[in-house]
Protein backbone atom coordinates (compact mmCIF):
# COMPACT_ATOMS: atom_id res chain seq x y z
CA UNK A 1 0.00 0.00 0.00
CA UNK A 2 2.74 2.46 0.98
CA UNK A 3 4.87 1.47 -2.01
CA UNK A 4 1.90 1.91 -4.39
CA UNK A 5 1.25 5.39 -2.94
CA UNK A 6 4.87 6.39 -3.53
CA UNK A 7 4.91 5.05 -7.12
CA UNK A 8 1.69 6.92 -7.96
CA UNK A 9 3.18 10.06 -6.41
CA UNK A 10 6.31 9.76 -8.54
CA UNK A 11 4.21 9.36 -11.71
CA UNK A 12 2.21 12.46 -10.78
CA UNK A 13 5.45 14.42 -10.29
CA UNK A 14 6.60 13.34 -13.77
CA UNK A 15 3.35 14.59 -15.29
CA UNK A 16 3.64 17.93 -13.47
CA UNK A 17 7.14 18.45 -14.92
CA UNK A 18 5.62 19.08 -18.35
CA UNK A 19 3.23 21.81 -17.17
CA UNK A 20 5.68 24.73 -17.20
CA UNK A 21 8.49 25.97 -14.96
CA UNK A 22 6.56 28.10 -12.49
CA UNK A 23 3.67 25.68 -12.07
CA UNK A 24 6.17 22.85 -11.72
CA UNK A 25 7.97 24.72 -8.91
CA UNK A 26 4.64 25.26 -7.15
CA UNK A 27 3.72 21.60 -7.66
CA UNK A 28 7.02 20.48 -6.13
CA UNK A 29 6.35 22.73 -3.11
CA UNK A 30 2.94 21.08 -2.70
CA UNK A 31 4.11 17.51 -3.35
CA UNK A 32 4.14 15.17 -0.37
CA UNK A 33 5.10 11.50 -0.35
CA UNK A 34 4.37 11.17 3.38
CA UNK A 35 1.00 10.10 4.74
CA UNK A 36 -0.80 12.02 7.50
CA UNK A 37 0.09 9.14 9.82
CA UNK A 38 3.77 9.89 9.09
CA UNK A 39 3.28 13.50 10.23
CA UNK A 40 1.78 12.20 13.47
CA UNK A 41 4.61 9.70 14.03
CA UNK A 42 7.33 12.25 13.22
CA UNK A 43 5.74 14.81 15.54
CA UNK A 44 5.82 12.34 18.42
CA UNK A 45 9.47 11.56 17.68
CA UNK A 46 10.41 15.25 17.57
CA UNK A 47 8.59 15.97 20.85
CA UNK A 48 10.49 13.10 22.52
CA UNK A 49 13.80 14.44 21.21
CA UNK A 50 12.98 17.92 22.53
CA UNK A 51 11.93 16.62 25.94
CA UNK A 52 15.20 14.65 26.19
CA UNK A 53 17.40 17.68 25.45
CA UNK A 54 16.79 20.28 28.19
CA UNK A 55 20.08 22.02 27.43
CA UNK A 56 18.98 23.00 23.92
CA UNK A 57 15.26 23.13 24.73
CA UNK A 58 14.74 24.17 28.38
CA UNK A 59 10.99 23.59 28.73
CA UNK A 60 9.39 25.94 31.25
CA UNK A 61 8.00 23.81 34.11
CA UNK A 62 4.21 23.79 34.26
CA UNK A 63 4.27 23.84 38.03
CA UNK A 64 4.39 27.45 39.13
CA UNK A 65 3.64 28.66 35.60
CA UNK A 66 0.10 27.36 35.30
CA UNK A 67 -1.37 30.73 34.39
CA UNK A 68 1.08 31.35 31.55
CA UNK A 69 0.37 27.90 30.13
CA UNK A 70 -3.39 28.40 30.48
CA UNK A 71 -3.10 31.68 28.61
CA UNK A 72 -1.02 30.40 25.67
CA UNK A 73 -3.07 27.23 25.36
CA UNK A 74 -6.22 29.33 25.44
CA UNK A 75 -5.01 31.19 22.34
CA UNK A 76 -4.40 27.86 20.60
CA UNK A 77 -7.85 26.56 21.50
CA UNK A 78 -9.49 29.75 20.22
CA UNK A 79 -7.76 29.25 16.85
CA UNK A 80 -8.71 25.56 16.71
CA UNK A 81 -12.31 26.35 17.67
CA UNK A 82 -12.79 28.27 14.41
CA UNK A 83 -13.10 24.94 12.61
CA UNK A 84 -10.71 26.20 9.92
CA UNK A 85 -7.64 24.21 10.98
CA UNK A 86 -7.10 20.95 9.10
CA UNK A 87 -6.51 17.79 11.19
CA UNK A 88 -7.99 19.53 14.22
CA UNK A 89 -9.09 16.17 15.64
CA UNK A 90 -6.11 14.12 14.44
CA UNK A 91 -3.05 16.12 15.45
CA UNK A 92 -1.95 16.60 19.07
CA UNK A 93 -1.95 20.44 19.20
CA UNK A 94 0.01 20.36 22.45
CA UNK A 95 1.68 23.59 23.60
CA UNK A 96 4.94 23.93 25.52
CA UNK A 97 6.86 27.07 26.48
CA UNK A 98 10.65 27.10 26.09
CA UNK A 99 12.46 29.24 28.68
CA UNK A 100 14.87 31.20 26.52
CA UNK A 101 14.57 34.98 26.58
CA UNK A 102 17.17 35.50 23.85
CA UNK A 103 15.29 33.60 21.16
CA UNK A 104 12.44 35.29 19.30
CA UNK A 105 10.89 32.17 17.90
CA UNK A 106 8.04 29.68 17.84
CA UNK A 107 7.67 26.48 15.86
CA UNK A 108 5.20 23.68 15.33
CA UNK A 109 6.27 20.16 14.44
CA UNK A 110 4.40 17.82 12.13
CA UNK A 111 1.43 16.43 14.01
CA UNK A 112 0.84 19.65 15.93
CA UNK A 113 3.36 19.94 18.79
CA UNK A 114 3.69 23.70 19.37
CA UNK A 115 6.67 25.36 21.08
CA UNK A 116 6.79 29.07 21.99
CA UNK A 117 9.90 30.77 23.39
CA UNK A 118 9.65 33.14 26.34
CA UNK A 119 11.81 35.53 24.29
CA UNK A 120 9.05 35.84 21.70
CA UNK A 121 6.29 36.28 24.30
CA UNK A 122 8.23 39.03 26.07
CA UNK A 123 9.16 40.72 22.79
CA UNK A 124 5.59 41.08 21.50
CA UNK A 125 3.16 43.75 22.69
CA UNK A 126 -0.28 42.16 22.49
CA UNK A 127 -2.24 38.93 22.43
CA UNK A 128 -3.30 39.30 18.79
CA UNK A 129 0.37 39.49 17.75
CA UNK A 130 1.14 36.22 19.55
CA UNK A 131 -2.04 34.68 18.13
CA UNK A 132 -0.91 35.72 14.65
CA UNK A 133 2.46 34.03 15.08
CA UNK A 134 0.86 30.91 16.55
CA UNK A 135 -1.64 30.84 13.70
CA UNK A 136 1.28 30.96 11.28
CA UNK A 137 3.00 28.04 13.01
CA UNK A 138 -0.23 26.03 13.30
CA UNK A 139 -0.69 26.54 9.54
CA UNK A 140 2.74 25.01 8.84
CA UNK A 141 1.58 21.82 10.60
CA UNK A 142 -2.00 21.80 9.28
CA UNK A 143 -0.80 22.33 5.71
CA UNK A 144 1.88 19.67 6.27
CA UNK A 145 4.71 21.93 5.12
CA UNK A 146 7.41 19.99 7.01
CA UNK A 147 6.80 16.68 5.26
CA UNK A 148 6.32 18.47 1.95
CA UNK A 149 9.75 20.06 2.46
CA UNK A 150 11.23 16.72 3.51
CA UNK A 151 9.96 15.18 0.28
CA UNK A 152 12.01 17.79 -1.63
CA UNK A 153 15.11 17.53 0.56
CA UNK A 154 15.47 13.77 1.05
CA UNK A 155 14.06 12.50 -2.24
CA UNK A 156 12.13 9.40 -3.15
CA UNK A 157 14.69 6.78 -2.05
CA UNK A 158 15.05 8.16 1.49
CA UNK A 159 11.30 8.63 1.89
CA UNK A 160 10.67 5.09 0.65
CA UNK A 161 13.19 3.68 3.16
CA UNK A 162 11.54 5.58 6.01
CA UNK A 163 8.03 4.63 4.94
CA UNK A 164 8.90 0.92 4.61
CA UNK A 165 10.97 0.78 7.83
CA UNK A 166 14.23 0.08 5.99
CA UNK A 167 16.05 3.28 6.91
CA UNK A 168 19.45 3.12 8.62
CA UNK A 169 19.39 3.08 12.46
CA UNK A 170 19.09 6.62 13.77
CA UNK A 171 17.92 8.04 10.42
CA UNK A 172 14.46 8.88 11.70
CA UNK A 173 15.91 10.55 14.80
CA UNK A 174 18.25 12.67 12.65
CA UNK A 175 15.39 13.73 10.40
CA UNK A 176 13.22 14.48 13.42
CA UNK A 177 15.87 16.75 14.90
CA UNK A 178 16.34 18.43 11.53
CA UNK A 179 12.67 19.36 11.53
CA UNK A 180 13.22 21.80 14.40
CA UNK A 181 15.50 24.01 12.27
CA UNK A 182 13.82 23.29 8.93
CA UNK A 183 13.51 26.35 6.68
CA UNK A 184 10.37 26.55 4.62
CA UNK A 185 10.09 27.72 1.03
CA UNK A 186 8.84 31.16 0.05
CA UNK A 187 5.57 29.55 -1.07
CA UNK A 188 5.07 27.83 2.29
CA UNK A 189 5.86 30.97 4.30
CA UNK A 190 3.40 33.01 2.24
CA UNK A 191 0.79 30.30 2.61
CA UNK A 192 1.25 30.16 6.41
CA UNK A 193 0.90 33.96 6.60
CA UNK A 194 -2.35 33.75 4.63
CA UNK A 195 -3.78 31.00 6.81
CA UNK A 196 -2.85 32.88 9.96
CA UNK A 197 -5.21 35.60 8.77
CA UNK A 198 -7.89 33.03 7.86
CA UNK A 199 -7.71 31.45 11.29
CA UNK A 200 -7.80 34.73 13.21
CA UNK A 201 -10.61 36.01 10.98
CA UNK A 202 -12.79 33.42 12.71
CA UNK A 203 -12.03 34.90 16.14
CA UNK A 204 -12.47 38.26 17.87
CA UNK A 205 -8.75 39.02 17.37
CA UNK A 206 -7.34 41.56 14.97
CA UNK A 207 -6.84 39.12 12.07
CA UNK A 208 -3.64 40.89 10.94
CA UNK A 209 -1.97 40.15 14.29
CA UNK A 210 1.06 38.55 12.61
CA UNK A 211 1.75 41.85 10.85
CA UNK A 212 2.44 43.36 14.28
CA UNK A 213 5.24 40.86 14.78
CA UNK A 214 6.82 41.64 11.42
CA UNK A 215 6.46 45.39 11.97
CA UNK A 216 8.25 45.16 15.29
CA UNK A 217 10.98 42.79 14.11
CA UNK A 218 11.62 44.98 11.07
CA UNK A 219 12.18 47.99 13.32
CA UNK A 220 14.46 46.01 15.63
CA UNK A 221 17.29 45.77 13.11
CA UNK A 222 20.18 43.33 13.33
CA UNK A 223 20.00 39.66 12.40
CA UNK A 224 16.43 38.44 11.88
CA UNK A 225 15.29 35.42 13.91
CA UNK A 226 15.12 31.99 12.35
CA UNK A 227 11.32 32.26 12.35
CA UNK A 228 11.59 34.68 9.41
CA UNK A 229 13.44 32.05 7.33
CA UNK A 230 15.07 35.13 5.68
CA UNK A 231 12.23 35.36 3.13
CA UNK A 232 9.89 36.80 1.96
CA UNK A 233 10.82 40.35 2.97
CA UNK A 234 9.09 41.38 6.24
CA UNK A 235 7.82 44.60 4.65
CA UNK A 236 6.08 42.67 1.89
CA UNK A 237 4.60 40.28 4.43
CA UNK A 238 3.15 43.15 6.47
CA UNK A 239 1.41 44.56 3.39
CA UNK A 240 0.15 41.12 2.31
CA UNK A 241 -1.18 40.17 5.76
CA UNK A 242 -3.00 43.47 6.27
CA UNK A 243 -4.34 43.34 2.72
CA UNK A 244 -5.68 39.83 3.23
CA UNK A 245 -7.44 40.80 6.48
CA UNK A 246 -8.98 43.82 4.78
CA UNK A 247 -10.14 41.87 1.70
CA UNK A 248 -11.72 39.21 3.92
CA UNK A 249 -13.52 41.94 5.92
CA UNK A 250 -12.46 40.30 9.18
CA UNK A 251 -14.60 41.72 12.01
CA UNK A 252 -12.25 41.11 14.96
CA UNK A 253 -10.50 44.04 16.63
CA UNK A 254 -9.26 42.72 19.98
CA UNK A 255 -5.60 43.07 20.88
CA UNK A 256 -5.77 42.50 24.68
CA UNK A 257 -2.62 44.43 25.58
CA UNK A 258 -3.49 44.71 29.28
CA UNK A 259 -3.92 40.99 29.91
CA UNK A 260 -0.95 40.20 27.70
CA UNK A 261 1.34 42.47 29.70
CA UNK A 262 0.11 40.90 32.93
CA UNK A 263 1.03 37.42 31.67
CA UNK A 264 4.45 38.64 30.48
CA UNK A 265 5.21 39.85 34.01
CA UNK A 266 4.39 36.39 35.38
CA UNK A 267 7.06 34.71 33.26
CA UNK A 268 10.38 34.04 35.00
Amino acid sequence: MIKNRLIIGLLMLSVWSFSGCSSFKKSVDNFNLFAVSDDIALGKQVSKQIESDPKQFPILPERGNEEAYRYVRGITQKILATGKVAYRGQFAWEVKIIKDDKTLNAFCTPGGYIYVYTGLIKFLDSEDQLAGVMGHEIAHAALRHSTRQMTKIYGLDAVLQIATGKAQPGALEQIALGLVSLKFSRTHETEADEYSVRYLCGTDYNAAGAAGFFTKIKGKGGTPPQFLSTHPDPGNRIVAIRGRAQSMKCPGKKTNEGEYNRIKKLLP
